[in-house]
């Protein structure tokens, strides 16, 4: 048996096989081939194996996004089988002996020098295309898979961390749990796991060995224990926990369909986050109220080129549709700091986290925010659609937005193209500068949402992402809770509601003291929804509310 210790970020029992995360090489072998025959088979063997993964794809954005999502998949068919691509990676490896990969590698970049020199835009584009096509063939070629697990079985899958990009891709019914070397509770990967639902360890650094792999593993996300090859007795306590873990959900069940009500009568919305509309199964059979996060920049790392008009407004109309009338509120997208995609072309900072990113990006470069805009209010007349803008710091970025989304209904009118007038704009508050200035921000939107990740990292002046500084990004810090208490106090005087999104909102032990300030909604994992309605309805606020706050505004506060 070996025991590994690590950090739990999302609570649960999982067993099953282990298996590391398979990332597809940075850099390409080259070398001479001698029977240059038998490599280009090998090369005819990898395009279709790529042009079927493609074929598949398609039919899968076809189903969940309509036709248009299909295209992009579409066209990546047609270009891995083009006659000019396909003639000049055989030159390559019957006349110059090159091996398959490096062939592949070199004609990707002559193409796509040569799709970026055209003056045409559309075909411009087409140089991120033929590179991600060249990809998908090189991985094909060194035994690499597409979304990192080729596995018969479920598995629990182990990384150094995952990039938000990855996530997106990964195959989300063959994941049983997760186990990272690094990362940090705020990180991806640990909100991925909170959202399916599945238990996830981080921090455990190099104790995870290469020869571990397959063998059976048993993880703990509420005490970080993994445990490979457990001996009898371990295997059946925590086999015996994963079963107490069981009934407890089975309890928590009967609570669907209850109010989210203290016991003196005070209501709370209880929403959920999610990234993709498919994950409004689980906000629905969690009983969540509505969405109070949808993340929309994961449709733009999901997608090798800018997402369309019609991709997005596809993917938003679903969600609002499945939804049925409940409230979905959809950020615009929050790129930059650790989510970067290559196909912005964004140039290196050194400081990514206070550099371009989320709103101010969009500001920057409209073009990108006015697609995204009309596909919001395109969907709108589907559903219930809450607008939110993200890291927000200054009132004029705020008018800004508004006069964007104002052009875009007008525009719209013109067109004869429906959208909803009852679309409510709001901001993220997660910089110390939207908290200071939310008694004047409050006057320009309806709502509030607190991101508490970045909030706390910006209070704190402290890295999220850095796993080694640990006690020091403190979200129960009385810092962070006198900023909320003053949003609430700031917004409620101006008849706007205030909700959190961030991780903070399904922490149990502060759900007393986010009624108490007066928080209107909670958004959190669909997990965490049950669980969460249960402590708000075992909670007497007017019993805790005098003593909570004054914790919270004494200078002796330690929280």
């Amino acid at each position: 048996m070996i025991s590994i210790q690590g950090k739990g970020v999302s609570t649960g029992v999982a067993l099953g096989p282990l298996y590391f995360y398979q990332r597809a090489k940075s850099t390409i072998r080259r070398y001479e081939v001698e029977d240059t025959d038998a490599e280009w088979t090998r090369f005819k063997a990898a395009q279709e194996k790529a042009i079927e993964q493609l074929g598949e794809l398609a039919e899968k954005a076809r189903a969940e996004a309509g036709d248009e999502a299909a295209l992009l998949f579409e066209t990546h068919q047609m270009m891995a089988e083009d006659m000019e691509y396909e003639e000049a990676i055989q030159t390559a490896i019957q006349e110059t002996k090159l091996n398959a990969e490096a062939a592949v590698t070199d004609t990707a970049a002559q193409f796509a020098e040569m799709f970026a020199a055209m003056e045409d835009a559309y075909f411009q584009a087409r140089a991120a295309d033929v590179k991600d096509v060249s990809g998908r063939i090189i991985s094909a070629l060194t035994g690499v898979v597409q979304g990192g697990i080729d596995s018969p079985v479920p598995v629990i899958l182990a990384a150094d961390d995952l990039a938000p990009s990855e996530t997106v891709q990964l195959d989300k019914s063959k994941i049983l749990g997760f186990i990272t070397e690094g990362g940090s509770g705020s990180s991806h990967t640990a909100i991925l796991a909170r959202t399916m639902g599945i238990p996830a360890i981080i921090g455990v650094g190099n104790q995870l060995k290469p020869e571990y792999e397959g063998r059976e593993v048993i993880i703990d996300g509420s005490t970080g224990s993994v445990v490979i090859e457990a001996d009898a007795d371990t295997k059946a306590h925590l086999l015996k926990k994963m079963e107490e873990q069981k009934k407890t959900r089975e309890m928590l069940e009967k609570l669907k369909g209850q109010p989210n009500e203290t016991l003196d009568g005070q209501s709370i919305r209880v929403y959920c986050n999610i990234g993709s509309p498919d994950d409004v199964a689980a906000v629905l059979g969690n009983d969540a109220g509505g969405v109070g996060l949808f993340r929309s920049e994961f449709l733009y790392l999901n997608c090798d080129d800018y997402p369309t008009e019609d991709y997005q407004f596809e993917a938003y109309k679903k969600a609002l549709s499945d939804m049925g009338g409940k409230e979905v509120v959809i950020r615009t997208l929050d790129i930059g700091a650790d989510k970067q995609i290559g196909y912005f072309n964004m140039p290196k900072e050194e400081n990514p986290a206070l550099g371009n990113r989320a709103l101010r990006i969009c500001l920057n470069r409209p073009e990108i925010f006015h697609t995204q805009l009309r596909a919001l209010y395109r969907a709108s007349a589907f559903g219930k659609l809450g607008i939110m803008f993200p890291m927000v710091t200054s009132v004029w970025e705020v008018k800004e937005a508004k006069k964007m989304c104002e052009r875009v209904r007008e525009e719209l009118t013109r067109e004869g193209i429906p959208f909803s007038d009852d679309v409510e704009i709001g901001i993220m508050i997660e910089t110390p500068a939207a908290v200071l200035m939310s008694d004047r921000l409050a006057k320009e939107v309806d709502f509030f949402s607190c991101g508490t990740n970045d909030l706390t990292q910006y209070t704190l002046a402290c890295d999220r992402q850095n796993a080694d500084l640990g006690r020091f990004y403190n979200p129960h810090h009385p810092a962070v809770l006198r900023a909320l208490k003053m949003v609430c106090d700031n917004a409620h005087k101006n008849g706007v509601w205030v909700g959190i999104c961030g991780e903070l909102g399904a922490d149990l032990s502060l759900t007393e003291t986010f009624l108490s300030i007066g928080i209107d909604e909670l958004s959190v994992s669909p997990r965490s929804v049950l669980p969460l309605r249960q402590k708000i309805r075992e909670t007497n606020v007017s019993l805790v509310k005098e003593k909570l706050l004054s914790d919270l505004l004494s200078d002796e506060n330690t929280i």
